[in-house]
């Protein structure tokens, strides 16, 4: 590595942000190998990302982030809050108030946050002698590696081409399904405002949703404020619909028929990846054939510290529960789910509504829920050492209940959810969905909901999926020259029992089967990347000039770094790699084990 290198980064939103901030945390070594940084952005503003955007959301969506949970940025959220004009601060949704670290607000606000802090950032990555260059309404469409020791090409819709050293793909959110407006179905909510009524007219009719998520719920929010007002009567929310709107209501689609857990107090707001097992003890659970078992790692990691987190929250009861060898993680889902389980979801949240408003307005922690996601954190970034049959299991059962519990709805939301319930204006179906994709009414959009009364048909003039980002398949991703080529893979997950999952697995299932060489393995969603993040080519081998931190590619390698938290540390893992391999003059040991190291580093540092 003798010359500086030219680094390019795919896209501006929160991933490429804590990117370049940890770039700048190390610039006075990187500036010796770093001459530049290029960004590409494939919208007209810079430093904001999809979901805080002003042209996706609007300012009725809420984040489910507080300041106090936000990784570290030049300013905190809640210092940028408190510095701004009052009658800006309302255009964003935040109305006269005094500013809370432990408060969220709108998404608008966050997105303004982001970009102020992204532009602090680069102007460090300027002073310190990085040469940086801002490409908007520019959007990569391939990336061509010219030989196998030498630059990577970025071309874009225009038919430009870019020259870099190495890249970095941070592309963030990405749905490939087409919405077809006029059979009613919408595969994503974003830009939201292409479901929003004119001035002239409302949706004077019953709208679908396809799960009831936090994005399901700004579909509702930001509808729901545009036909009616929310007015607070005797202390509690009511809404009142405006005329003309008798026929309008929402319906949300939810395979368990739950709603999310409310937000909720916690003592530690920042996951850690080492903070009830350290690197030694996970490593230790590793078994003869090089796997990390998901009962193993239920017995000697989470049972301990799910006791100790009951046991704190009262809950004796369960902590006893845990005591019994034979109650896994399976039975444990299963029980909390229960607990969470009402004949009606809507009188469940008011009920639940009395204890999360003690947790946050009294600063009383629920432990147990926030030591799940700690668990779930740091397994996240050992999944690769699970075999195939864990992660089937992982999406399957875990997964569900994890979105669930941990995609903490804000308190304010619940409580426009109740009181459109109240006013008649929001239902909840339970069941299975599958929407007709080529429904022979046209105008509208066919769905078929199988659960516990049998199946049924409904239709929708307009049913919006809100199901959330799924894993992008290997013929979904956006660089297929890369495919092509063979720099890019499939994530995958190599069976302990290979001849018992031929026998067992579903049929629907064995369609992600493949072998490569003697092994099975299950196709687990999105491209292979190595512990550094790096893409793995078909032989097996990572390239250095390939990083990819985007969430929709990566998910199958890492089932769970969802979050701004996940996208510091994802950021931080691949720049201390960067710096080890500009310091050894080589690339370092992508291994997970090897890996393992930087991440016990970083939390110590």
């Amino acid at each position: 590595m003798n010359s500086r290198q030219r680094l390019a980064v795919i896209g501006s939103g929160a991933s490429a942000i804590y990117l370049l901030k940890h770039l700048l945390d190390e610039a006075d070594m990187l500036v010796l190998h770093i001459s530049s940084i290029d960004i590409f952005e494939k919208s007209s503003v810079t430093g904001m990302g999809m979901p805080y955007n002003p042209g996706t959301t609007d300012r009725f969506n809420m984040s489910n982030i507080s300041s106090e949970e936000l990784p570290e940025l030049p300013v905190t959220f809640g210092d940028w809050l408190r510095g701004q004009a009052p009658s800006y601060l309302r255009g964003l949704g935040v109305e006269d108030e005094e500013i809370s670290d432990s408060e969220v607000y709108s998404r608008l606000a966050l997105g303004q946050y982001l970009r102020s802090q992204y532009q602090a950032i680069l102007a460090g990555l300027l002073e310190a002698g990085i040469v940086i260059r801002e490409y908007t309404l520019r959007e990569i469409v391939e990336i061509h590696c010219v030989s196998p020791e030498g630059g990577v090409v970025l071309e874009t819709g225009q038919g430009e081409r870019f020259s870099c050293d190495r890249v970095v793909i941070a592309t963030g959110h990405c749905w490939t399904e087409v919405d077809q407006p006029a059979n009613g179905y919408y595969a994503s909510p974003w830009p939201i405002s292409k479901l929003m009524p004119t001035e002239e007219e409302y949706h004077d009719f019953a709208i679908g949703t396809l799960g009831a998520s936090l994005s399901a719920f700004d579909v509702i929010s930001s509808l729901a404020h545009r036909h009616g007002e929310f007015l607070e009567e005797l202390g509690t929310l009511v809404f009142h619909p405006f005329p003309g709107t008798e026929n309008f209501k929402m319906i949300m689609h939810s395979a368990e028929g739950l709603l999310p857990h409310l937000q909720f107090d916690q003592e530690e707001p920042m996951r850690e990846i080492y903070r009830h097992v350290d690197r030694d003890g996970l490593l230790a659970l590793v078994d003869a054939d090089g796997f990390l078992r998901l009962d193993t790692y239920f017995d000697h990691v989470c049972r301990p510290a799910l006791s100790k987190a009951f046991v704190k929250d009262g809950m004796t009861e369960m902590a006893d529960i845990l005591g019994n060898r034979h109650f896994g993680f399976p039975e444990f889902v299963e029980k909390m789910t229960e607990a969470h389980d009402y004949p009606n979801a809507f009188e469940g949240m008011r009920y639940e509504m009395i204890e999360a408003r003690k947790s946050v307005l009294e600063h009383r922690p629920i432990h147990w829920k926030e030591v799940v996601d700690d668990l779930m954190y740091t397994l996240n970034f050992h999944a690769e050492l699970m075999p195939a049959e864990d992660h089937l299991t992982l999406r399957s059962c875990v997964m569900p209940f994890l979105m669930n519990v941990v995609a903490a709805m804000p308190l304010e939301s619940g409580n426009i959810l109740l009181a459109l319930y109240d006013a008649g204006k929001l239902d909840l179906v339970a069941g299975k969905v599958e929407v007709e994709k080529d429904p022979e009414q046209g105008g509208q959009a066919t769905i078929h909901v199988e659960n516990t009364e049998g199946g049924k048909s409904l239709n929708y003039r307009m049913f919006v999926d809100c199901s959330g980002q799924k894993p992008l398949d290997l013929e979904d991703y956006p660089f297929q020259q890369l495919v092509d080529s063979g720099y890019v893979r499939r994530a995958r997950a190599r069976f302990s029992n290979p001849d018992n999952a031929l026998k067992s697995l579903p049929d629907e299932k064995k369609g992600s089967l493949f072998r490569d060489g003697p092994s099975l393995f299950y196709a687990t969603g999105g491209v292979d990347v190595d512990a550094a993040y790096r893409l793995i080519d078909l032989g097996g081998t990572s390239d250095p000039r390939l990083c990819d931190i985007a969430f929709p590619h990566t998910s199958g390698v890492r089932p769970y770094s969802y979050g701004l938290q996940a996208c510091s540390d994802t950021s931080a893992i691949l720049v201390r790699s960067m710096v080890e391999e500009f310091e050894a003059g080589k690339p370092v040991d992508g291994e997970i084990v090897k890996m393992t190291e930087i991440y016990e580093d970083l939390e110590s540092s």
